[in-house]
């Protein structure tokens, strides 16, 4: 089972959710915690794994031999995201707009476009206190994230229970990481931007064929407007999490939900098993 753990803001919780079902179900289950946030990673602060190995990324990116280019500019309108710019004596390249698709390469008429590779960050993984741990780092300057983020998701053990953690919104990035999941839970927060979010998230995993369900989080039980929404959507209700300042206070210290309420191991395993029962197969 590969469930997604997103919403479409950020700060409503998603590490919160992952973490915790992670640790909750790895007595039962093979479990694995893929953090496909790589612009900014954090599961590792809640269940502090110990790293056992380091990869690099790396993407094609083109390098012209302008001894062999005729400067034609086959290349500027073959690139739909313009990081090549043909002059007439000179091709300049914008490394941050590059998404290695290939096309100046293979449209090239005098063959003077090769392929050269770029780091755009790493992958790191390990062991935290049963669960297998992976996350991606994304290179300090790097503006595409897409590619990591799918290195991440290669990683991927057959068999286990898959929890990853998704970054916020639903541009790239966020499509990038559920897509091929067999359930999302969409984390939100009974305010108007949270719902305006939420509605933005829904329709993502709509377009995806991603079935999902929605989990409110710091619940202070006005939460009739989400809740009208789930109806009107046809969209489960799975969980409601309590505000709790308590919680806040020991999260900020780095323990994880767990650890703060072990009360809500039973809820959070009986969580996913309802994920399970929804997830497509």
């Amino acid at each position: 089972m590969f469930i997604a753990v997103a919403s479409g803001k950020g700060g409503t919780g998603k590490t919160t959710i992952a973490t915790s079902l992670a640790l909750a179900v790895k007595e039962k289950y093979e479990v694995q915690y893929i953090d496909c946030d790589v612009e900014e990673p954090n599961g590792h602060i809640f269940l502090k794994p110990e790293f056992t190995y380091k990869e690099s990324v790396t993407v094609q990116i083109p390098w012209i031999n302008l001894s062999m280019c005729d400067f034609c500019g086959r290349c500027a309108e073959i690139c739909a995201f313009h990081a090549l710019v043909a002059l007439p004596g000179n091709v300049l390249f914008f490394t941050e707009l590059c998404h290695s698709c290939g096309g100046c390469m293979y449209f090239c008429p005098k063959k003077a476009i090769s392929p050269a590779e770029q780091e755009i960050g790493w992958i790191e993984g390990g062991l935290a206190d049963g669960i297998d741990f992976i996350q991606g780092r994304l290179k300090i300057g790097v503006a595409v994230s897409p590619p990591l983020i799918q290195a991440v998701k290669n990683k991927r053990l057959s068999g286990a229970a898959v929890i990853a953690d998704v970054s916020p919104g639903t541009s790239c990035p966020v499509i990038k990481a559920v897509e091929g999941a067999d359930f999302c839970i969409l984390v939100t927060e009974s305010t108007p931007f949270g719902l305006h979010d939420l509605e933005l998230a829904f329709g993502m995993i709509q377009k995806l064929k991603v079935p999902g369900g929605v989990v409110i989080n710091r619940s202070d039980g006005k939460d009739e407007d989400v809740e009208r929404f789930c109806k009107e959507k046809g969209i489960p209700l799975l969980m409601k999490f309590p505000f709790s300042r308590d919680i806040a206070v020991n999260y900020a210290k780095g323990l994880p939900l767990l650890a703060i309420k072990p009360q809500w191991k039973e809820k959070l395993i009986a969580l996913w098993e309802k994920c399970e029962r929804m997830g497509r197969n």
